[in-house]
């Protein structure tokens, strides 16, 4: 009994210490880490000066430094896009092309997304990540804009097309690494914002485009003496500098997100959740009607600014740079709107409404240049400020209703519907426009954004009856917001207290009258019920008594 009191009192010293010793380490990582985030990062030789905000990845003033170059990740790509649009005539008339032929440009980019927009998705989720994924998609809208450029010099439009193909792999993939890095850095923080700004500085470059590609291709022409398919190659071999332009603020990005991974100790991509391509079919049903808010709105916008030129020489009798200019007014207007419509969207919420108030907007636009002689700088405008405001409203809605690690694979495959619907639509618009004329095909663009508007209040409805968590006001949703958060502050308090508790069971000794009937019952004594040893509070409870 003495020895089993004696051995006792041993382990109850023994733990008394340890209890002590994990006291004293927990005091200095504490320290430590009041000294990290008061003084900065440590090295060996101690505290090192507190980064500046522009250097710390959790401040403001540095996400806003990555957000510059989030944006100008697209430039490239959105430029190169919208060339054939830009130079409409001249390449119909350089490689003698008839509108069908000159539409498969379009479709030639779109093809491949049909497949690989989600597949990009998927592999920027789970195989390459977001940063090698995103320098390999930029690559490919470089050699793609290189080898357009290529075929019109050589004059060989077959391999135009191969190159609109390459390109159109890395391009729609590209936007949707662009819109993954979006949630990853601003989640909850502005989001719509940030896709505004997306939107703004994107369609600066398909801009810039439409309005000086002309100019180019005119002060080409003077070096080289005539017009012609090498005087377009040249053209666009000038625009592919843009490409290379929007890698390089790739290979930043890369950098300035693996540093922030480092700094902030965290994974890429953040969940560590399995997913699977058949999660597809679990997709819910709000989503599958963004989807086809998204296929029947875009279609009536870029196949008709692809034709634009054309139409508005033809219908209102303007003159070549009066039709760039008119064409690129829904880009124009889109670049200053998109940041600051994505602001008032932030402020207010309501996300569905915004977005049947744009599908509205952009159907009244196109019955206005379909059946009356107006001036179409009015239509025109109303189109620039309803793009801009669906893709502030429309596409923040995605996070909304899927898990966070499936945000790659959703993004890709809205891109791959939407790219579906573009491929199919720009030969069908090629061929009504040679066989039925403008206004056939305008009824055509009517018809397709009374597909979105028809989406949109299913998606009111739906989501009401849901109990409305896509049109939220922005106070309810920061709300539910800070109600999740603090919920999973609480339970991983809860857990990391429950994991200490087992812990600090095993090191707690036990009392001598526990050790006692260990040992009897080992023996293969009989003990009663109550004097069960594995239960060490019933024990230290017995021996106080």
């Amino acid at each position: 009994m003495s020895y089993d009191c004696l051995r006792s009192v041993n382990l109850f010293s023994f733990h008394s210490k340890t209890q002590t010793k994990m006291a004293e380490e927990r005091q200095n990582l504490l320290d430590d880490e009041g000294d990290t985030s008061s003084s900065g990062p440590r090295n060996e030789s101690g505290p090192v000066r507190p980064m500046s905000a522009l250097c710390d990845p959790k401040r403001l003033p540095h996400r806003i430094f990555v957000l510059l170059f989030m944006c100008f990740l697209g430039f490239g790509s959105y430029f190169c896009y919208d060339n054939p649009a830009a130079l409409q005539t001249q390449v119909i008339q350089d490689m003698k092309l008839n509108t069908s032929m000159f539409m498969q440009l379009y479709a030639w980019y779109s093809w491949p997304n049909v497949v690989l927009c989600f597949l990009g998705g998927f592999l920027l989720d789970r195989v390459f990540g977001i940063r090698l994924g995103t320098i390999i998609f930029a690559l490919f809208v470089c050699v793609g804009q290189i080898i357009v450029a290529v075929g019109a010099l050589l004059d060989l439009f077959w391999l135009m097309e191969v190159g609109r193909f390459v390109f159109g792999i890395g391009g729609e993939s590209l936007a949707v690494a662009q819109n993954t890095y979006a949630v990853n850095w601003f989640k909850g923080k502005e989001l719509n914002l940030v896709f505004g700004l997306q939107l703004s500085m994107a369609r600066l470059g398909s801009t810039v485009n439409m309005n000086i590609m002309g100019w180019v291709y005119n002060r080409v022409a003077d070096l080289v003496g005539s017009t012609g398919h090498t005087t377009l190659g040249v053209s666009l071999m000038i625009a592919g500098v843009t490409c290379i332009f929007s890698l390089v603020c790739a290979l930043v990005l890369g950098f300035l997100d693996k540093r922030a991974e480092r700094i902030l100790n965290k994974e890429q991509g953040g969940t560590g959740e399995v997913i699977k391509l058949t999660d597809v079919k679990d997709f819910p049903f709000p989503l599958w009607l963004i989807f086809i808010i998204c296929v029947g709105y875009y279609v009536a916008i870029f196949p008709f600014i692809g034709l634009g030129q054309v139409f508005f020489i033809e219908k209102f009798n303007f003159s070549p740079p009066e039709a760039r200019a008119i064409n690129s007014i829904v880009y124009i207007i889109s670049a200053p709107a998109s940041p600051l419509l994505g602001f008032m969207v932030d402020r207010i919420g309501k996300n569905v409404i915004w977005v049947l108030c744009a599908v509205v907007t952009t159907l009244i636009a196109h019955m206005m240049l379909a059946f009356t002689f107006w001036n179409p700088w009015i239509a025109m405008s109303l189109l620039g400020v309803s793009y801009s405001l669906l893709a502030c409203a429309l596409w923040p809605m995605v996070a909304f209703v899927v898990p966070e690690h499936q945000l790659g694979t959703a993004y890709g495959f809205m891109q791959s519907i939407q790219n579906l619907g573009l491929a199919l639509i720009s030969m069908a618009a090629g061929s009504i426009l040679d066989n039925k004329g403008y206004l056939f095909l305008e009824v055509f663009f009517c018809a397709c954004v009374c597909l979105a508007l028809i989406a949109v209040v299913m998606l009111y409805f739906v989501d009401y009856l849901r109990g409305g968590d896509l049109n939220l006001s922005a106070s309810a949703r920061a709300k539910l917001l800070k109600g999740s958060n603090s919920d999973s502050e609480v339970e991983r308090h809860q857990r990391v207290s429950l994991q200490t508790e087992e812990k600090l069971a095993k090191l707690r000794p036990m009392s001598a009258f526990g050790l006692r009937n260990r040992y009897l019952s080992r023996l293969g004594a009989q003990l009663p019920d109550q004097y069960c040893t594995h239960l060490s509070s019933l024990a230290h409870r017995s021996v106080l008594k």
